[in-house]
């Protein structure tokens, strides 16, 4: 959380490039904290519902910030960035086993900050990458599932376009 609101501030205060570093850094450590608990066998509702507002502090509001420009389309994009991983952690917070397959928000975030620092800031290409995000996010009909995620020639094409980047 506290990289969250770090990225918040920078992005509020025009440092885009320190905004996209911290949402990576809330990202490595959102796996790891995981990772922790489960190994220290130290999970709890109380420490879950911490995760959410963390994971939606990170990977809500402040990568929607990495979309936000003077334009008014671009702060609709933003808070339907914001809407979609609110949707997406509300069904993953269910607790209904498969209930719902979506991109998690935690990768999306990932992709829109790496986008960001990889293209210096290309808004054209970041909203283009935006508007995949939130339909992968709250459409189980966008989101390639596991049987595609597996498939070598997935891993080809995410090879190849990691390689064009």
């Amino acid at each position: 959380m506290v990289m969250g609101m770090a990225s918040i501030l920078s992005s509020l205060n025009g440092h885009h490039h320190a905004a996209c570093w911290l949402v990576l850094i809330g990202y490595l450590l959102d796996l790891a904290d995981g990772a922790v608990a489960r190994r220290l066998n130290a999970c709890s509702a109380l420490g879950a519902k911490l995760d959410d507002f963390a994971d939606f502090t990170t990977f809500g509001i402040a990568t929607s910030l990495l979309l936000r420009t003077s334009d008014l389309l671009d702060n609709v994009l933003c808070m339907c960035y914001v809407l979609s991983v609110f949707v997406r952690l509300c069904f993953f917070s269910s607790g209904i086993p498969f209930m719902y397959r979506g991109l998690p928000c935690i990768y999306s975030s990932a992709i829109l900050a790496s986008a960001s620092l990889l293209s210096g800031g290309n808004m054209t290409m970041l909203r283009v990458i935006a508007v995949a995000m939130i339909l992968f996010m709250i459409s189980q009909n966008f989101y390639p599932h596991d049987k595609v995620l597996e498939s070598q020639t997935w891993k080809k094409v995410v090879y190849a376009g990691g390689k064009v980047i």
